[in-house]
């Protein structure tokens, strides 16, 4: 196992699924781009691009938790138009298509109607690094304001939200391998999906994903942290 500039690690795990799900990809859309996180980079011809995230938890995956993701988008004209999220070792797969709806092991999802905090569960991603942040000030405060918080990593958290058993995740560092799929599941099971900064990209560097009863209050906090 070797780490990243980082720390975070990279197993040969992540390399060999990288490696797998790009010659699938190749073999079925040759003119298609590809990006992944350990370095997979291809031009695309076809103005579609596949977005991969092989093993999205490894630090999770290395310790035997189960805890971890597959997770692939495909995006096209600046718009993720499909993504799969498969956690083998829960036997969970969500995946949606824009305009399709979405799913989990083939039967559909969509969040909450909750639109209280205090009756909300809040997920919250990358808590080591809050300290220094600008989000970590009043953060304790505001999360008291919820039913109940949890961590239990970036997918896992996001999927809770999309299957309609939490009502928000806040995650403050991110890249787009870790969004693309993720972000059309969300949107198509009803929910919301916003940058600290207002937008609605991928590229943002951060997210937020809630119900659309919580969206005020979620925007309201990243704006004023």
């Amino acid at each position: 196992m070797e780490s990243k500039p980082d720390q975070s690690p990279v197993s040969n795990a992540d390399k060999e699924c990288e490696r797998l799900i790009a010659g699938m990809i190749e073999e079925a859309f040759p003119d298609d781009g590809l990006l992944g996180e350990e370095g997979l980079r291809k031009p695309s011809r076809s103005g579609r691009q596949w977005i991969v995230d092989p093993i999205d938890g490894t630090r999770d995956f290395v310790r035997g938790s189960p805890l971890w993701a597959v997770l692939i988008g495909l995006e096209a004209g600046g718009e993720v138009l499909a993504g799969v999220a498969h956690l083998p070792a829960l036997g969970e797969m969500y995946f949606a298509a824009r305009g399709g709806g979405a799913f989990r092991n083939d039967s559909p999802i969509a969040v909450s109607a909750i639109s209280e905090r205090n009756t909300a569960v809040l997920c919250l991603n990358g808590l080591d690094g809050m300290a220094g942040d600008r989000l970590g000030k009043g953060l304790v405060e505001w999360m008291a304001g919820f039913w109940a918080v949890r961590s239990l990593g970036g997918c896992p958290d996001a999927m809770l939200v999309a299957s309609g058993r939490a009502e928000a995740w806040l995650e403050r560092k991110a890249q787009p391998w870790d969004l693309a799929g993720p972000k059309v599941i969300i949107e198509e099971a009803g929910g919301r999906f916003f940058n600290f900064d207002g937008g609605s990209s991928i590229y943002g560097g951060n997210c937020v994903v809630c119900t659309p009863g919580l969206e005020a209050e979620m925007r309201r906090f990243v704006a004023g942290a």
